[in-house]
C-alpha cells in the first residue's frame, strides 16, 4: 500500500523542487496568512469542484453546507448557500455561534465528498491529481485539521496528496503525518540570484508577509517604517476592490494594521475581521484576530470598540475552555467601565463559566452573576435596548434555573421573553433570537415531559429553519421516548441529509437501528461515525456491544481496548470486556473485567448480573446469588435474574429459596416458561416432590423443549 508524502524543508524554495515532481498536480499554498482559515483547502477545492459538479452534481449538493460554511467564496463555483436563519442574520442579532465542533465537522463533509469523487473517478479508470499542500506548519488551525483528517481517511492508493512544512506542525498533525506519510527530507537551495534591497521589500510585501526568504524579512525589517508603513497601504489598496472575505481576515488586515493608519483603517479593517471569523466559528482566528485588535485600540478613547474586541475574545477563550483568561477578562472589564451594558455582558459571561462551562457546575455563583445582569438589562433607559437584553438575559437566567431543577420557573421565564417580543417586535426582527427562545421552550418542555407540546415547537422551529438539524435531533429524541424508533429514523435521515456529518446523528441513528434489529444499517453508521472520529468512545462502545451479539469477538475486542484507551473509567467497557471473555468460554478472563467495572459503579446492573454468571461458572454460586440479588434490588422483578437466581440457590442446595425464585418468576410476562419449569422440575426432584416435578416436566415437554433430557428424567422416575 502506497504512502502520502511528508516534504520537510526550512523554505519554500527547499521544498519546491520536489513538491512539483507530480504531473499535473494541483498546488496550494496554505499560508494563513494568505486568507486565513481553510487557506489552502479553498485552492484544491477550486480546482476540484468543478469537474465535481460536471460529471456529480448530486456530490456537490449532498454536501453544499459543509463547503459554503468552510469557504463561502466557492459559492461562485456551486451556487450559493443553502438557506439558514443564523447566515442571515446581523452580527447584532447572532445569539448561535459555531465553534471548534462544527469546523471540524465541515471538514469532515468536505473529505467525505472528495473521497466519494475519487472513488467514482477511479471506478471509470481515471485518475485523480495529486493534491499538494504546501506552507503547513504556518496554516491555520483548519487547514492543519484538514489536512490531518485528509491523510488518515483517504489512502494514498485512492488520492496521493504530498504535504511540505518545515517539519514543525502542532501535534494532531504531527501524528498524523507520523502514521501516513513517509518523510523525505528536501535538499536546500541555494539562492539562484541576487536580489536588490527593494526587490527584496516588494517581493516581502506582495507575499502578504507569508515569505520565508530570510533575506527579504531582513530587507524589510531595515526599510524606513514610515516607507513600509506606504507599501503597506499601497499592496492594502490593491486588495481591497476584489478582497474575499478571506483576503479580509488575513491579508488585507495585516496591511492596514501595519499602514499608515493603524488606529483608523488598522482597527476598523481588524474588528471586521473579528466579526466575521466569529460569525463563521473559527474560534482561535478570531481570538487572534481580537487581540490584535486591542493591541491597536485605545481602552479609553475608542471604549465601543475596545469592548467589542474584549467581547469576541472572551466567547472564544470559553468556547475553547480557558475559563480562568474569560474571567480575567471580564474583570477587566468591570474594573475599566462604570457603563451598564459593560456590567451587564460580563455578568452574563460570568453566570455561563459557572453554569454552562465549569466542571462541576457552580450554578448559585452563576446565580449571583445572572440576576445582576438581568436588572441591568431592566434597567436600561432605552425601551428598545432593555426589550432586547431583558429577553436575552431572562433567557440565560432560565438556563441555570433549568440546570437548579427550577423548570417550571424557567419555562416562565423563556414564555416571558418569548410574550413580550412577540407583542413588540416586528415579525422579521430579531427572528435568529426568537427561534433561539422557541428552542429553549422546547428543550424545557421535553425536560417537563410534556413531549406533545415539545414536538409541536420543535416542528415549526424545523420549518423556519430546517438546515439547523439540531430541532430534528431533538424531536427524534421525543419520538424514541414515544417509542416511536421508525419516526425518530426518519428526523436522523432529515438531519443527516440537510446538515454536516454530526456524529451524534449517525450514532443516534445506529442505536435506533439497533434497537429495531436493523444490524446491518447500525453497523454502517457506526462505521461511519468511527471512520470520521476513531476516538469516539461511546461508538466504539455501541459498534462492540453489536460485534459480541454478532459472535464478532476480535472485532469488539479491539473496539474496547481502544475505548478503554481513550477512558478507562467507564463501567459499561469493562463490563464488555468480560462479557467477551464469557463470551469466549473463559469465565477466569472475565471476572477481574468484572470487578472492574463495579469498583467504578458498584451498582452497575449489568456488570452484577454477568459477574454472577461469572462466579457460577467458576464454582463459586453462593457469591453469585449476592450479586444477582443486589441486581434483582436495583431493579424491578426480572425473570431471567429470578431463573438465574434459582439456579444458583441450587447449586447452593438452598431448594426454598431456589423453588421461591422459580415460582415468582413463573408469574411474570417475560418468563421463559420452559426453561423456568425445568429447573423447578429438577429442584423438586432433590427435594423428593416427584408428582410436582413430573407435571412440571410433562408441561415443559408439551411445550416442545428438551424433550430427550425429559424423556430421561421420566424414565427414571
Amino acid at each position: 500500500m502506497s504512502r502520502h508524502l511528508h516534504v520537510v524543508g526550512a523554505r519554500a524554495r527547499d521544498r519546491r523542487p520536489m513538491l512539483e515532481q507530480p504531473a499535473g498536480a494541483v498546488f496550494a499554498s496554505c499560508h494563513k496568512g494568505l486568507r486565513g482559515p481553510y487557506t489552502g483547502v479553498d485552492t484544491i477545492l477550486a480546482a476540484v469542484l468543478p469537474d465535481v459538479v460536471r460529471r456529480w452534481p448530486d456530490l456537490v449538493d449532498y454536501h453544499r453546507l459543509e463547503i459554503l460554511e468552510a469557504i463561502p467564496e466557492l459559492s461562485e463555483l456551486i451556487g450559493p448557500a443553502p438557506y439558514t436563519l443564523a447566515k442571515d442574520a446581523p452580527f447584532m442579532e447572532r445569539t448561535r455561534w459555531y465553534g471548534d465542533t462544527m469546523t471540524r465537522c465541515f471538514s469532515q463533509g468536505i473529505i467525505t465528498l472528495l473521497r466519494e469523487y475519487a472513488r467514482r473517478l477511479r471506478e471509470m479508470g481515471s485518475v485523480p491529481p495529486t493534491l499538494v499542500f504546501d506552507a503547513v506548519h504556518r496554516a491555520e488551525g483548519t487547514t492543519q485539521q484538514f489536512v490531518a483528517l485528509f491523510v488518515r481517511r483517504v489512502g494514498a492508493d485512492l488520492w496521493p496528496a504530498v504535504i511540505g512544512t518545515d517539519g514543525g506542525v502542532g501535534s494532531a498533525l504531527e501524528a498524523a503525518l507520523t502514521e501516513f506519510t513517509d518523510r523525505v527530507e528536501a535538499v536546500p537551495c541555494p539562492d539562484s540570484e541576487q536580489w536588490s534591497p527593494a526587490d527584496l521589500v516588494a517581493e516581502y510585501i506582495l507575499s502578504d508577509g507569508t515569505c520565508d526568504d530570510p533575506a527579504a524579512y531582513r530587507a524589510y525589517l531595515e526599510l524606513d517604517p514610515d516607507e513600509r508603513a506606504v507599501l503597506h497601504d499601497r499592496r492594502a489598496e490593491e486588495l481591497e476592490p476584489e478582497a474575499s472575505w478571506g483576503v479580509r481576515t488575513a491579508a488585507l488586515a495585516y496591511h492596514r494594521e501595519r499602514g499608515t493608519d493603524p488606529r483608523g483603517k488598522g482597527v476598523t479593517a481588524l474588528r471586521t475581521a473579528a466579526e466575521y471569523l466569529t460569525l463563521m466559528g473559527f474560534q482561535r482566528a478570531a481570538l487572534e484576530m481580537s487581540e490584535r485588535g486591542r493591541a491597536l485600540t485605545d481602552p479609553v478613547h475608542d471604549a465601543d470598540t475596545y469592548r467589542k474586541f474584549t467581547n469576541i475574545l472572551i466567547a472564544q477563550v470559553l468556547g475553547l475552555g480557558r475559563l480562568d483568561e474569560a474571567a480575567a477578562l471580564c474583570s477587566e472589564v468591570r474594573r475599566r467601565y462604570a457603563q451598564p451594558l459593560a456590567h451587564m455582558t460580563t455578568s452574563y459571561f460570568m453566570a455561563m463559566i459557572y453554569t454552562r462551562f465549569m466542571v462541576p457546575r457552580d450554578n448559585e455563583k452563576a446565580l449571583d452573576f445572572q440576576n445582576n445582569a438581568v436588572v441591568i438589562a431592566n434597567g436600561l433607559a432605552d425601551e428598545r435596548l432593555r426589550l432586547i437584553h431583558s429577553g436575552f438575559q431572562d433567557n440565560a437566567l432560565a438556563l441555570i434555573e433549568m440546570h437548579r431543577g427550577n423548570l417550571p420557573h424557567a419555562l416562565s421565564l423563556v414564555d416571558g421573553a418569548i410574550t413580550r417580543a412577540d407583542g413588540r417586535l416586528g415579525p422579521d426582527e430579531w427572528v435568529l433570537h426568537r427561534s433561539q427562545l422557541l428552542f429553549n421552550r422546547a428543550r424545557l418542555l421535553g425536560a417537563m415531559r410534556r413531549d406533545d407540546e415539545a414536538y409541536d415547537v420543535l416542528t415549526t422551529l424545523s420549518e423556519m429553519d430546517p438546515r439547523y438539524t439540531e430541532y430534528l435531533t431533538e424531536r427524534a429524541k421525543i419520538c424514541r421516548r414515544r417509542g416511536d424508533l421508525e419516526a425518530a429514523i426518519r428526523d436522523y435521515d432529515r438531519a443527516a441529509e440537510l446538515g454536516p456529518p454530526l456524529v451524534e446523528v449517525y450514532h443516534n441513528r445506529g442505536s435506533a437501528y439497533a434497537e429495531l434489529g436493523m444490524i446491518e444499517q447500525a453497523l454502517t453508521d457506526f462505521d461511519f461515525v468511527l471512520d470520521m472520529e476513531p476516538d469516539d468512545a461511546d461508538t466504539l462502545l455501541s459498534r462492540a456491544e453489536l460485534l459480541v451479539d454478532g459472535g464478532e469477538l476480535d472485532g469488539a475486542a479491539a473496539d474496547v481496548e481502544r475505548a478503554l484507551k481513550l477512558v478507562d473509567g467507564d463501567p459499561r467497557l469493562h463490563c464488555l470486556r468480560g462479557m467477551i471473555h464469557l463470551a469466549a468460554g473463559d469465565a477466569a478472563l472475565a471476572l477481574p473485567c468484572f470487578d472492574a467495572a463495579l469498583a467504578q459503579d458498584p451498582d452497575y446492573p449489568a456488570a452484577l448480573v454477568n459477574r454472577a454468571v461469572a462466579l457460577f461458572e467458576l464454582s463459586e454460586p453462593g457469591r453469585s446469588v449476592s450479586d444477582l440479588t443486589r441486581a434483582l434490588e436495583l431493579s424491578d422483578a426480572a425473570a431471567d435474574l429470578l431463573l438465574n437466581r434459582g439456579i444458583a440457590y441450587t447449586a447452593c442446595e438452598d431448594t426454598a429459596a431456589a423453588l421461591a425464585d422459580f415460582d415468582l418468576a413463573l408469574t411474570l410476562p417475560d418468563a421463559d416458561r420452559p426453561e423456568l419449569l425445568y429447573r423447578r422440575a429438577l429442584c423438586l426432584i432433590g427435594a423428593g416432590d416427584r408428582d410436582q416435578a413430573e407435571a412440571d416436566l410433562l408441561e415443559c415437554r408439551r411445550l416442545g423443549t428438551r424433550t430427550e433430557e425429559i424423556d430421561d428424567l421420566l424414565a427414571k422416575a
